[in-house]
């Protein structure tokens, strides 16, 4: 029996794929139970017997879904100052006031707009957003700068 926060990473007709969002443990369950790929699930997996490499969800205390979006905005001033500091590929990760994380990336100008796309797609993107415990992340980009900000509402 596992108890955690899982990422649905696959979801199909008759199976899906979850991860622990905090130890990366990949688990397969033998069937699925009504998840989409992308939801958040908070709850109890138990591996099925005799060989014990298959799973069922036992328990569901919360499904989710955090949106990741992409904002219109630019980063902020601050944000902006923080990517100055930095060289080029580099990320710098800060807390923010209350709950989440801002996250500072730089990137060569031209891959400003596919950095930031990148960052929307990637599925880890959410993981780390259900680890924080935040509601939803914004994607912010200009001028070679990615903001990914982990926001609590």
């Amino acid at each position: 029996m596992k108890e955690g926060t899982f990422l649905v990473t696959t979801a199909e007709d008759e199976a899906a794929t979850l991860r622990d969002v905090h130890d990366q443990q990949v688990i397969t369950l033998a069937d699925n139970p009504g998840v989409e790929a992308g939801e958040i699930i908070e709850g109890t997996v138990e591996a099925e017997p005799p060989l014990e490499v298959a799973y069922q969800l036992t328990d569901v205390e919360s499904r989710r879904t955090i949106p990741v979006e992409r904002s219109e905005m630019a980063p902020t001033s601050m944000e902006k100052e923080m990517a100055a500091e930095q060289s080029e590929g580099d990320i710098e990760i800060r807390e923010r006031a209350g709950d989440g994380e801002i996250h500072v990336l730089t990137v060569p100008e031209e891959r400003t707009d596919q950095a930031a796309t990148d960052v929307v797609d990637d599925q880890e993107t959410v993981a780390r957003a259900a680890r924080l415990g935040v509601e939803r992340v914004e994607v912010r980009a200009a001028d070679g700068v990615v903001s990914v900000r982990y926001l609590p509402d």
